[in-house]
């Protein structure tokens, strides 16, 4: 990924180039893709019972350090999502860092953080997570300007006593204040904006990708119906650039081909695994140098998926 950077910047509008060469670095958490083994405990029956997505319950997070020494935080957990806290037999969490126990460890810097887990039980929603998880780093791949995470290998304990233990994948999602840290923006918090309003080379560049992956759950200009601007969309501001939007949530993907995704009826197809290209015709001039990113960067692409961990073939 290193190697292809100077390739991308020279694709990039001037403030997008500026952002992917001076942005800091990842917290230490997102600094690596290796499999971080954990183990959650908290009340999980009480989380798929009751699915608090105000109240939060006590719960622990343990995992060994580099030291050899057992790292263990206090956190707090709920429920949070939409359609998949409605429908999965698990609802994705919040995970509730206290800031004191995690100045100067793996978790520095990290205060709320989005778990990411397995709807069901069945091995076939783990290989879902796995390959929303996959969709997430294509697009690291391709710009830096994107949602950093971290593949989880999780062992559940209910500190309740009624759910048997079980180890699966999760991964955690940098929180957006954090994005806004790393590329010196703001989460911008409005009810729509306009195509005009958006850096076209970026916006195009999320397009192209969510064509890629076989994406249509998104828009970058509207609200959707549980939360303001804009649908699986974080508008960064810094008062003075155009806006810069960076996707998330792609259970609807055709790359990922959740048991339960199913396209929207406004675009007449009949799986999520047809694809639909959203892109904006104010944009459609910067399409062949958003396709030559995804290019630079294909083998890249090839590889993650060839030797993801976890990862096993679809038929």
């Amino acid at each position: 990924m290193r190697s292809s950077l100077p390739l991308l910047l020279c694709l990039l509008s001037p403030a997008a180039a500026s952002l992917a060469a001076d942005g800091a670095d990842p917290d230490p958490l997102f600094q690596s893709h290796e499999t971080l083994d954990v183990t959650l405990s908290a009340p999980l029956t009480t989380l798929v019972r009751d699915r608090p997505t105000e109240e939060y319950v006590q719960g622990t997070l343990a995992h060994i350090g580099d030291d050899g020494e057992v790292k263990t935080f206090d956190v707090k957990v709920r429920a949070r999502g939409h359609s998949r806290n409605e429908i999965c037999d698990l609802p994705p969490l919040w995970l509730n860092f206290k800031k004191s126990q995690v100045k100067d460890t793996l978790f520095h810097k990290q205060n709320k953080l989005k778990l990411a887990v397995h709807c069901g039980d069945a091995d076939r929603y783990e290989q879902t997570l796995l390959r929303e998880y996959v969709a997430y780093r294509i697009l690291n791949l391709a710009t830096p300007l994107s949602f950093q995470l971290r593949l989880l290998r999780i062992t559940w304990v209910d500190t309740e006593g009624k759910r048997e233990q079980q180890v699966r994948y999760a991964f955690l999602l940098e929180h957006k204040n954090r994005v806004g840290k790393r590329i010196d923006r703001k989460d911008l918090k409005i009810d729509e904006t306009s195509v005009a309003a958006l850096d076209p080379v970026h916006l195009n560049l999320t397009s192209v990708f969510q064509f890629l992956i076989g994406n249509t759950d998104f828009s970058p200009i509207a609200k959707s119906e549980y939360n303001e601007c804009c649908h699986n969309y974080v508008l960064f501001s810094n008062d003075s650039d155009l806006l810069i939007g960076i996707p998330y949530d792609f259970d609807q993907a055709g790359i990922v081909s959740a048991p339960y995704a199913i396209p929207g009826a406004q675009f007449d197809i009949r799986t999520v695994r047809h694809r639909v290209y959203r892109g904006r015709c104010d944009n459609n001039d910067h399409v062949e140098n958003s396709i030559e990113r995804f290019k630079a960067v294909r083998n890249n692409i090839f590889a993650l998926i060839q030797t993801q961990d976890g990862l096993t073939p679809r038929g």
